[in-house]
């Protein structure tokens, strides 16, 4: 059955170049990000993972560990390793799970036969502390995936697990947020002190709440 938004994400054991590893175990309070790929040795994976070795400290600034995924074995994922380094400036720096027998890509759904029988698609789950998975996106094989919009979107899903906001098109951290329709004007009074634009009943644009010193939007 196929993985939805808000299921349990489904836990396994599995070796990784950093060991083996129990998922949910080696997830603990954190976020995470589980990003697979097609196969090592394959250009577009090269430079994905070497812009995640590269941004890592922004993951971590996030309290999100990344891992990866590829069908092939760990001595694969060593070899490649140094190639990622050499041709990308950065050396691995995340775990990166050995799937030879495709039971963890078959348990998270990223094999699509449309594309290929054996191949992982270009998957990506984002897993709350809570091991629900708040997001899920699917490239094809032939596209990289833009790390600096999933980084966008772990600033939403952690802004809005803890306000009652949502973020509206191309919103980025510090932008104006909408305060979620269910909440009464009366409740936004005392939850957002620094007021709303009314823009329509449904629609109150009010600064960021996690950040200090903004003025109300359009104010």
């Amino acid at each position: 059955m196929a993985i939805r938004l808000g299921d349990t994400a489904p836990d396994f054991t599995a070796e990784t170049t950093e060991g083996t590893i129990n998922f949910h175990e080696w997830l603990g309070d954190s976020w995470g990000v589980l990003f697979s790929h097609p196969k090592d040795f394959t250009p577009v994976c090269t430079t994905e993972l070497g812009e995640c070795a590269r941004i890592k400290p922004e993951f971590d600034r996030r309290n999100v560990k990344i891992i990866g995924l590829s069908v092939d074995p760990v001595d694969s994922h060593k070899g490649w390793a140094k190639d990622i380094e050499e041709t990308q400036g950065a050396a691995l720096n995340f775990p990166v799970i050995a799937d030879p027998d495709r039971k963890i890509a078959n348990l998270y759904d990223m094999i699509h036969p449309n594309a290929s029988d054996t191949f992982t698609v270009r998957s990506v789950y984002i897993i709350g502390p809570d091991k629900k998975v708040k997001l899920m996106l699917t490239y094809p094989a032939s596209t990289g995936r833009n790390f600096n919009e999933i980084l966008r979107v772990i600033d939403s899903l952690q802004l809005t697990a803890n306000y009652s906001v949502a973020t509206p098109a191309n919103w980025n951290d510090g932008d104006d947020v909408i305060i979620v329709p269910s909440m009464s004007d009366e409740e936004a009074k005392e939850k957002f002190p620094a007021g709303w634009k009314p823009v329509k009943p449904y629609l109150r644009v009010t600064p960021q709440p996690n950040k200090k010193g903004a003025a109300p939007g359009g104010q």
